[in-house]
Protein backbone atom coordinates (compact mmCIF):
# COMPACT_ATOMS: atom_id res chain seq x y z
CA UNK A 1 0.00 0.00 0.00
CA UNK A 2 1.66 3.38 -1.00
CA UNK A 3 2.70 5.86 1.67
CA UNK A 4 1.99 8.22 -0.93
CA UNK A 5 -1.82 6.68 -1.61
CA UNK A 6 -2.11 7.00 2.24
CA UNK A 7 -1.39 9.95 3.00
CA UNK A 8 -3.55 11.23 0.01
CA UNK A 9 -6.42 9.63 1.15
CA UNK A 10 -5.63 10.28 5.09
CA UNK A 11 -4.45 14.10 4.50
CA UNK A 12 -5.46 15.30 1.85
CA UNK A 13 -8.84 12.98 0.88
CA UNK A 14 -7.92 11.99 -2.39
CA UNK A 15 -7.04 8.65 -3.37
CA UNK A 16 -3.81 7.52 -6.08
CA UNK A 17 -4.46 7.36 -9.86
CA UNK A 18 -3.71 3.90 -10.17
CA UNK A 19 -6.11 2.61 -13.31
CA UNK A 20 -6.92 3.10 -14.14
CA UNK A 21 -6.01 -13.35 -27.89
CA UNK A 22 -8.05 -13.71 -28.20
CA UNK A 23 -9.06 -14.98 -31.45
CA UNK A 24 -5.88 -17.43 -32.32
CA UNK A 25 -5.33 -19.90 -30.55
CA UNK A 26 -2.58 -20.67 -27.68
CA UNK A 27 0.88 -21.98 -28.18
CA UNK A 28 1.64 -20.29 -31.53
CA UNK A 29 5.38 -19.87 -30.97
CA UNK A 30 5.12 -22.82 -28.55
CA UNK A 31 8.88 -24.38 -27.16
CA UNK A 32 11.57 -22.25 -25.72
CA UNK A 33 15.60 -23.74 -26.35
CA UNK A 34 14.96 -26.52 -23.30
CA UNK A 35 11.15 -26.70 -23.33
CA UNK A 36 8.98 -24.71 -21.32
CA UNK A 37 9.45 -24.49 -17.64
CA UNK A 38 5.76 -25.68 -15.65
CA UNK A 39 3.15 -23.21 -16.18
CA UNK A 40 5.49 -21.10 -18.58
CA UNK A 41 5.07 -20.80 -22.62
CA UNK A 42 8.15 -19.27 -25.02
CA UNK A 43 7.80 -15.96 -26.30
CA UNK A 44 10.20 -15.61 -29.38
CA UNK A 45 11.46 -12.47 -28.67
CA UNK A 46 11.98 -9.94 -32.34
CA UNK A 47 11.69 -6.38 -33.11
CA UNK A 48 8.17 -4.90 -33.23
CA UNK A 49 6.66 -1.22 -32.66
CA UNK A 50 6.25 -0.23 -29.07
CA UNK A 51 3.43 2.68 -28.23
CA UNK A 52 1.58 4.14 -30.85
CA UNK A 53 0.34 7.53 -32.57
CA UNK A 54 -2.92 6.35 -33.05
CA UNK A 55 -6.01 6.71 -31.07
CA UNK A 56 -7.09 6.57 -28.43
CA UNK A 57 -3.68 6.42 -27.15
CA UNK A 58 -2.48 8.77 -24.17
CA UNK A 59 0.35 11.43 -24.19
CA UNK A 60 2.83 8.91 -22.60
CA UNK A 61 2.22 6.20 -25.17
CA UNK A 62 3.68 8.07 -28.29
CA UNK A 63 5.88 8.67 -30.49
CA UNK A 64 5.29 4.61 -31.27
CA UNK A 65 8.83 3.20 -31.95
CA UNK A 66 10.92 0.16 -32.93
CA UNK A 67 12.03 -1.88 -29.98
CA UNK A 68 13.60 -5.48 -30.10
CA UNK A 69 13.45 -8.15 -27.53
CA UNK A 70 15.24 -11.00 -27.01
CA UNK A 71 13.37 -14.81 -25.99
CA UNK A 72 12.06 -15.27 -22.58
CA UNK A 73 10.11 -17.50 -20.51
CA UNK A 74 6.17 -15.80 -19.12
CA UNK A 75 3.99 -17.05 -16.82
CA UNK A 76 0.69 -17.73 -18.90
CA UNK A 77 -1.68 -16.35 -16.44
CA UNK A 78 -1.26 -14.05 -13.90
CA UNK A 79 0.24 -15.04 -10.57
CA UNK A 80 -2.68 -16.56 -8.75
CA UNK A 81 -3.74 -16.29 -4.67
CA UNK A 82 -2.84 -20.03 -4.79
CA UNK A 83 0.57 -20.09 -6.01
CA UNK A 84 1.08 -16.80 -4.08
CA UNK A 85 -0.16 -18.19 -0.64
CA UNK A 86 2.69 -20.90 -1.14
CA UNK A 87 4.86 -18.45 -1.46
CA UNK A 88 3.76 -17.00 1.89
CA UNK A 89 3.70 -20.03 3.44
CA UNK A 90 7.03 -21.74 2.19
CA UNK A 91 8.87 -18.24 3.24
CA UNK A 92 6.59 -16.39 5.69
CA UNK A 93 6.63 -13.04 3.65
CA UNK A 94 4.60 -10.43 4.78
CA UNK A 95 3.27 -8.23 2.08
CA UNK A 96 3.69 -4.28 2.32
CA UNK A 97 -0.48 -3.81 2.74
CA UNK A 98 -0.01 -6.32 6.14
CA UNK A 99 2.77 -3.76 7.75
CA UNK A 100 2.08 -0.34 9.22
CA UNK A 101 2.90 3.01 7.22
CA UNK A 102 6.54 3.94 7.91
CA UNK A 103 5.63 8.25 8.75
CA UNK A 104 8.99 9.10 7.68
CA UNK A 105 8.52 7.39 4.17
CA UNK A 106 5.09 9.03 3.99
CA UNK A 107 6.90 12.46 4.39
CA UNK A 108 9.99 12.02 1.93
CA UNK A 109 7.21 11.24 -0.63
CA UNK A 110 5.26 14.34 0.63
CA UNK A 111 5.43 18.12 -0.49
CA UNK A 112 7.57 19.97 1.49
CA UNK A 113 5.58 21.32 4.71
CA UNK A 114 2.91 17.93 4.91
CA UNK A 115 2.08 17.47 8.03
CA UNK A 116 2.84 14.36 9.95
CA UNK A 117 0.56 11.42 10.52
CA UNK A 118 -1.28 10.46 13.32
CA UNK A 119 -0.68 7.12 14.90
CA UNK A 120 -3.82 6.23 14.11
CA UNK A 121 -3.00 6.48 10.47
CA UNK A 122 -0.27 4.53 10.10
CA UNK A 123 -2.25 1.07 10.83
CA UNK A 124 -1.73 -1.49 7.96
CA UNK A 125 -4.14 -0.91 5.59
CA UNK A 126 -5.17 -0.93 1.07
CA UNK A 127 -7.17 0.88 -1.49
CA UNK A 128 -9.85 -1.21 -2.30
CA UNK A 129 -12.44 0.16 -5.09
CA UNK A 130 -16.22 0.93 -3.71
CA UNK A 131 -18.70 1.97 -6.76
CA UNK A 132 -20.27 5.43 -6.25
CA UNK A 133 -24.63 5.50 -5.70
CA UNK A 134 -24.94 7.42 -8.66
CA UNK A 135 -22.85 8.98 -11.60
CA UNK A 136 -19.37 10.98 -10.64
CA UNK A 137 -19.47 14.48 -9.93
CA UNK A 138 -15.85 14.54 -11.64
CA UNK A 139 -13.81 11.75 -12.98
CA UNK A 140 -10.80 13.53 -11.88
CA UNK A 141 -11.69 13.05 -8.45
CA UNK A 142 -11.04 9.56 -7.68
CA UNK A 143 -11.72 9.33 -3.87
CA UNK A 144 -15.21 9.21 -4.79
CA UNK A 145 -14.58 5.31 -5.46
CA UNK A 146 -11.29 4.63 -3.80
CA UNK A 147 -11.52 3.72 0.26
CA UNK A 148 -9.03 3.24 2.16
CA UNK A 149 -9.48 0.36 4.41
CA UNK A 150 -7.49 -1.41 7.43
CA UNK A 151 -7.22 -5.17 6.93
CA UNK A 152 -7.48 -5.13 2.95
CA UNK A 153 -4.88 -7.31 1.89
CA UNK A 154 -4.47 -10.00 -0.55
CA UNK A 155 -6.01 -12.80 1.79
CA UNK A 156 -8.82 -10.00 2.30
CA UNK A 157 -9.51 -7.84 -1.39
CA UNK A 158 -12.53 -6.11 -0.43
CA UNK A 159 -11.53 -5.69 3.64
CA UNK A 160 -11.26 -7.34 7.00
CA UNK A 161 -14.63 -8.87 6.59
CA UNK A 162 -13.92 -10.78 2.95
CA UNK A 163 -11.59 -13.92 1.81
CA UNK A 164 -10.35 -15.38 -1.09
CA UNK A 165 -12.03 -18.96 -0.54
CA UNK A 166 -13.19 -19.99 -3.68
CA UNK A 167 -10.96 -17.57 -5.36
CA UNK A 168 -7.50 -19.87 -5.66
CA UNK A 169 -7.63 -19.57 -9.47
CA UNK A 170 -8.36 -15.38 -9.58
CA UNK A 171 -5.20 -13.15 -9.78
CA UNK A 172 -3.29 -12.44 -6.03
CA UNK A 173 -3.69 -8.48 -6.05
CA UNK A 174 -2.89 -5.95 -3.09
CA UNK A 175 0.45 -6.77 -4.32
CA UNK A 176 3.08 -3.75 -4.49
CA UNK A 177 5.63 -4.25 -6.74
CA UNK A 178 8.40 -4.77 -3.73
CA UNK A 179 6.03 -8.16 -3.14
CA UNK A 180 6.36 -9.14 -6.55
CA UNK A 181 9.58 -8.64 -6.57
CA UNK A 182 10.14 -10.83 -3.70
CA UNK A 183 7.63 -13.31 -4.91
CA UNK A 184 9.51 -13.86 -8.60
CA UNK A 185 12.84 -14.22 -6.73
CA UNK A 186 11.19 -16.83 -4.63
CA UNK A 187 10.45 -18.94 -7.76
CA UNK A 188 13.65 -18.72 -9.50
CA UNK A 189 11.99 -15.85 -11.97
CA UNK A 190 11.87 -12.12 -12.31
CA UNK A 191 9.74 -9.21 -13.39
CA UNK A 192 9.14 -8.38 -17.28
CA UNK A 193 10.55 -5.21 -18.67
CA UNK A 194 8.10 -3.06 -20.21
CA UNK A 195 9.11 -3.73 -23.77
CA UNK A 196 9.19 -7.86 -22.93
CA UNK A 197 5.43 -7.29 -21.83
CA UNK A 198 3.80 -5.20 -24.44
CA UNK A 199 5.50 -7.82 -27.18
CA UNK A 200 4.12 -10.92 -25.45
CA UNK A 201 0.60 -8.97 -25.13
CA UNK A 202 0.87 -8.45 -29.15
CA UNK A 203 0.91 -12.18 -29.47
CA UNK A 204 2.54 -11.57 -32.87
CA UNK A 205 0.14 -8.81 -34.28
CA UNK A 206 2.02 -6.04 -35.12
CA UNK A 207 0.35 -2.96 -34.20
CA UNK A 208 -2.82 -4.10 -33.31
CA UNK A 209 -4.94 -1.53 -31.24
CA UNK A 210 -5.91 -4.83 -28.72
CA UNK A 211 -4.36 -8.19 -27.62
CA UNK A 212 -6.77 -9.36 -29.89
CA UNK A 213 -6.42 -7.34 -33.32
CA UNK A 214 -8.41 -3.94 -34.29
CA UNK A 215 -11.71 -5.34 -34.04
CA UNK A 216 -13.63 -3.42 -30.70
CA UNK A 217 -14.37 -4.62 -27.59
CA UNK A 218 -17.69 -6.51 -27.68
CA UNK A 219 -20.33 -5.97 -24.71
CA UNK A 220 -21.86 -9.57 -26.52
CA UNK A 221 -19.19 -11.57 -26.97
CA UNK A 222 -16.22 -10.04 -23.90
CA UNK A 223 -12.89 -10.44 -25.31
CA UNK A 224 -11.47 -9.43 -21.71
CA UNK A 225 -12.75 -8.43 -18.24
CA UNK A 226 -12.99 -5.07 -17.74
CA UNK A 227 -15.74 -2.85 -16.74
CA UNK A 228 -19.39 -2.68 -18.55
CA UNK A 229 -22.01 -0.24 -18.60
CA UNK A 230 -21.03 3.69 -16.68
CA UNK A 231 -18.21 4.15 -14.71
CA UNK A 232 -17.63 4.04 -11.46
CA UNK A 233 -21.24 3.13 -10.63
CA UNK A 234 -23.13 0.79 -12.57
CA UNK A 235 -21.25 -2.27 -14.05
CA UNK A 236 -23.22 -4.31 -15.80
CA UNK A 237 -21.08 -6.96 -15.66
CA UNK A 238 -21.92 -8.68 -18.63
CA UNK A 239 -18.90 -10.48 -19.61
CA UNK A 240 -19.86 -12.46 -15.87
CA UNK A 241 -17.76 -10.54 -13.32
CA UNK A 242 -18.26 -7.05 -11.51
CA UNK A 243 -14.04 -7.85 -9.60
CA UNK A 244 -11.50 -10.41 -10.90
CA UNK A 245 -11.96 -13.07 -12.79
CA UNK A 246 -10.47 -16.71 -12.89
CA UNK A 247 -6.96 -16.68 -14.84
CA UNK A 248 -8.20 -18.71 -17.77
CA UNK A 249 -11.66 -17.26 -17.62
CA UNK A 250 -11.25 -15.57 -21.43
CA UNK A 251 -9.56 -17.09 -24.47
CA UNK A 252 -5.46 -16.46 -24.33
CA UNK A 253 -3.57 -14.32 -27.01
CA UNK A 254 -1.15 -16.23 -29.87
CA UNK A 255 1.54 -16.59 -27.61
CA UNK A 256 -0.84 -18.70 -25.46
CA UNK A 257 -1.22 -15.68 -22.93
CA UNK A 258 -4.31 -15.48 -21.14
CA UNK A 259 -5.46 -12.08 -19.39
CA UNK A 260 -2.89 -10.03 -21.09
CA UNK A 261 -5.86 -7.22 -21.46
CA UNK A 262 -7.87 -6.44 -18.43
CA UNK A 263 -8.32 -8.53 -15.23
CA UNK A 264 -5.36 -6.94 -12.67
CA UNK A 265 -2.78 -4.16 -13.79
CA UNK A 266 0.54 -6.35 -14.00
CA UNK A 267 3.84 -4.57 -13.23
CA UNK A 268 6.75 -4.66 -14.89
CA UNK A 269 10.25 -4.32 -13.59
CA UNK A 270 10.88 -0.89 -15.31
CA UNK A 271 11.20 2.75 -13.79
CA UNK A 272 7.73 4.49 -15.25
CA UNK A 273 8.51 8.27 -16.77
CA UNK A 274 5.93 9.45 -18.75
CA UNK A 275 8.26 11.29 -21.18
CA UNK A 276 10.42 8.29 -22.31
CA UNK A 277 8.75 7.61 -25.53
CA UNK A 278 9.13 11.18 -26.61
CA UNK A 279 12.87 10.80 -25.05
CA UNK A 280 13.51 7.59 -27.70
CA UNK A 281 12.16 9.47 -30.72
CA UNK A 282 14.60 9.19 -33.63
CA UNK A 283 16.57 6.45 -31.77
CA UNK A 284 16.47 3.66 -33.89
CA UNK A 285 15.86 0.31 -32.95
CA UNK A 286 16.08 0.07 -29.16
CA UNK A 287 17.64 -3.08 -27.99
CA UNK A 288 15.69 -4.99 -25.09
CA UNK A 289 15.65 -1.78 -23.35
CA UNK A 290 15.30 -2.53 -19.40
CA UNK A 291 13.84 1.27 -19.25
CA UNK A 292 14.90 4.59 -17.75
CA UNK A 293 17.55 5.33 -14.85
CA UNK A 294 14.53 7.19 -12.66
CA UNK A 295 11.30 7.83 -13.03
CA UNK A 296 8.46 10.94 -13.30
CA UNK A 297 5.16 11.01 -12.74
CA UNK A 298 3.88 14.94 -13.49
CA UNK A 299 0.76 13.31 -11.23
CA UNK A 300 3.31 12.46 -8.43
CA UNK A 301 6.42 14.45 -8.55
CA UNK A 302 7.55 13.42 -5.30
CA UNK A 303 7.46 9.77 -5.59
CA UNK A 304 8.82 7.19 -6.96
CA UNK A 305 7.11 5.27 -9.47
CA UNK A 306 7.24 2.18 -11.80
CA UNK A 307 5.33 0.69 -14.56
CA UNK A 308 2.32 -1.15 -14.62
CA UNK A 309 0.62 -2.65 -18.00
CA UNK A 310 -2.64 -4.12 -18.84
CA UNK A 311 -5.48 -2.43 -17.41
CA UNK A 312 -7.84 -4.11 -15.09
CA UNK A 313 -11.50 -4.69 -14.66
CA UNK A 314 -12.18 -1.28 -13.88
CA UNK A 315 -11.19 0.26 -17.05
CA UNK A 316 -13.88 1.68 -19.74
CA UNK A 317 -13.51 4.14 -22.86
CA UNK A 318 -14.87 6.76 -20.64
CA UNK A 319 -12.24 7.01 -18.02
CA UNK A 320 -9.50 4.46 -18.61
CA UNK A 321 -8.95 2.79 -22.39
CA UNK A 322 -5.84 1.02 -20.78
CA UNK A 323 -6.75 -2.14 -21.96
CA UNK A 324 -4.29 -2.07 -24.84
CA UNK A 325 -0.85 -3.54 -25.67
CA UNK A 326 0.33 0.26 -26.15
CA UNK A 327 -1.58 1.51 -22.75
CA UNK A 328 1.11 2.32 -19.89
CA UNK A 329 0.75 3.51 -16.40
CA UNK A 330 2.77 4.66 -13.42
CA UNK A 331 2.81 3.73 -9.57
CA UNK A 332 4.57 4.18 -6.48
CA UNK A 333 6.39 0.69 -5.76
CA UNK A 334 4.91 0.51 -2.66
CA UNK A 335 1.86 0.49 -3.44
CA UNK A 336 -0.97 -2.39 -3.59
CA UNK A 337 -4.43 -2.01 -5.05
CA UNK A 338 -7.34 -3.97 -5.02
CA UNK A 339 -6.70 -4.22 -9.43
CA UNK A 340 -3.02 -4.65 -9.32
CA UNK A 341 -1.51 -7.98 -9.76
CA UNK A 342 1.83 -9.45 -11.59
CA UNK A 343 3.35 -11.86 -13.68
CA UNK A 344 6.87 -13.60 -13.65
CA UNK A 345 8.98 -14.26 -16.41
CA UNK A 346 12.11 -16.29 -17.03
CA UNK A 347 15.18 -15.26 -19.37
CA UNK A 348 16.66 -18.02 -21.89
CA UNK A 349 19.58 -18.44 -19.92
CA UNK A 350 17.88 -19.92 -16.68
CA UNK A 351 16.63 -18.87 -13.68
CA UNK A 352 17.17 -15.51 -12.38
CA UNK A 353 19.83 -14.56 -10.21
CA UNK A 354 20.05 -10.65 -10.69
CA UNK A 355 18.17 -8.31 -8.40
CA UNK A 356 15.33 -5.98 -9.75
CA UNK A 357 17.51 -2.89 -10.48
CA UNK A 358 16.72 -0.08 -8.10
CA UNK A 359 14.84 -2.55 -5.93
Amino acid sequence: MSNTVRLAAVLAGAAVASYCAFAFGPGLFKGGPTGDPPGMVWIPGGEFTMGTDAEPGWPDERPAHRVRVRGFWMDETDVTNAQFRRFVEASGYVTTAERPVDAEEVLRQSPPGTPRPSPEMLVPAALVFRPTAGPAKDLRDFSQWWRLMPGANWRHPEGPDSTIDGRDDHPVVHVSWHDAVAYAKWAGKRLPTEAEWEFAARGGLEGKTYAWGNEPFSEEKPQCNCWQGEFPWKNTARDGYTGTSPAKAFPPNGYGLYDMAGNVWQWCSDWYDARLYARRAGQGVIDNPTGPERSFDPRAPYAPSRCQKGGSFLCHPSYCWRYRPGARHGCTPDTGMSHVGFRCVRSADGPEKRAEKGS
